[in-house]
């Protein structure tokens, strides 16, 4: 494991860790804090058991903390009420009945709320038992309840904006790569292919078999269009108003006279004109790409066929083989750099597909069937005009 992935684990863990300590104490914060109100509850049914057991006592007076206690309301924020043996409602202290219609069925909703929230505490002088306090959490309280969820809501959002940043920056770099790549690839090809096409032209003059020379000028325009594909992939390729149909047909047919014998082409396509905003090399060079996968699938023997579908909004092509077949699992996973099922592949011909479709002609192309040891069938959409 190298040094960046090990300090890359190190500062997700110590994340982890800093995130459940402070959940855990936040937790611990809460617990006490709802432990302080439920003592201030108790003194405060302490000093109505004393107040209403010496009410009851002509003989004995009021004490001055009691009274003290239940004017100056311990815990002015916490809602509560007292709810007598026979069920009557008093002390209500923080309880808003101004709206309510019907104050007993308001009272008795919240009496039920409270008990959720707290377990009642008996009001109880000597053997008299004069009924039960219910009260429910202060308003800072179900403030800090929500805390650790508002937490982990911020924690996700910063995560969810740090991936994003580390994605698009992976993507920034691997276009800057492509493009590279690209550019390199075109120049690198430019110099021996100008070179070619001086020789031809001495080759014309020296009486060499015209035939020879038809043929040597068939490569270099193959070559010529090579580098032309790769200098559209490392800039913003240009698109014209096409009809897939045809451009389609023509990369059938070069495919169908450059392929083995053993392969049987069947194309497939509407009668009327089919038009898109498309580049047609680029296009071309995607129906090369996922034919030439289909013909290493099928070993070089079996049966490939491309069918134009359209509906009101898009036009599919579809490339269908009789090869061995994608997992499911993999459907997705064919169209990233890189991966390849071949021994000596390097993993860019779907790669490239998927490039040339998805960002230079805002369309889609994904795996839509596949059995093993049957075949796969592969679909570009692309928006019609």
């Amino acid at each position: 494991m190298s040094n960046r992935n090990i300090l890359r684990w190190i500062i997700i863990i110590a994340s982890f860790a800093i995130i459940s300590l402070i959940l855990w104490n936040t937790y611990v914060f809460f617990q006490n804090f709802k432990a302080e109100e439920r003592s201030k509850m108790k003194v405060w049914s302490y000093a109505t058991s004393d107040f209403l057991g010496n009410l009851n006592d002509l003989s004995a007076n009021v004490n001055p903390v009691t009274t003290h206690i239940l004017t100056d309301s311990l815990s002015t924020s916490t809602p509560r009420m007292m709810v007598s043996s026979d069920g009557a409602f008093s002390n209500l202290k923080n309880i808003d009945t101004t709206n309510v219609k019907d104050i007993n069925i308001y009272l008795s909703n919240l009496k039920i709320k409270f008990k959720k929230e707290n377990n009642p505490i008996e009001v109880k002088y000597g053997n008299t038992i004069y009924g039960e306090i219910y009260y429910g959490n202060s308003p800072l309280l179900n403030k800090l309840k929500y805390y650790p969820l508002a937490l982990l809501l911020i924690i996700i959002l910063f995560g969810a904006v740090v991936y994003f940043f580390y994605r698009s920056s992976k993507v920034a770099t691997q276009n800057k790569l492509w493009t590279g790549m690209a550019k390199e690839t075109a120049h690198q090809i430019g110099t021996p292919l100008s070179s070619l096409i001086g020789w031809t032209e001495i080759l014309k003059m020296e009486n060499v078999n015209p035939d020879h020379i038809i043929e040597i000028e068939k490569d270099i325009d193959r070559l010529q269009t090579i580098t032309d594909r790769f200098s559209k992939i490392g800039s913003i390729p240009t698109l014209a108003i096409t009809d897939i149909i045809t451009e389609t047909q023509d990369a059938y047919h070069y495919l169908k006279s450059r392929s083995s014998k053993l392969i049987d082409f069947e194309f497939i396509a509407p009668e009327e004109n089919i038009l898109v905003n498309l580049n047609a090399q680029l296009y071309n060079w995607t129906i090369e790409n996922l034919v030439k996968n289909a013909i290493d699938a099928m070993k070089g023997k079996g049966q490939i066929k491309i069918e134009i579908l359209s509906n009101e909004k898009f036009v599919h092509i579809r490339v269908s083989d009789t090869g061995k077949g994608i997992p499911k699992h993999l459907y997705k996973q064919i169209f990233e750099p890189g991966f390849t099922s071949k021994k000596r592949g390097w993993g860019l011909g779907l790669s490239l597909a998927n490039r040339i479709i998805e960002t230079y002609h805002n369309g889609k192309i994904k795996v839509v069937s596949s059995e093993i040891d049957k075949g796969t069938t592969i679909q570009i959409s692309l928006l019609q005009l």
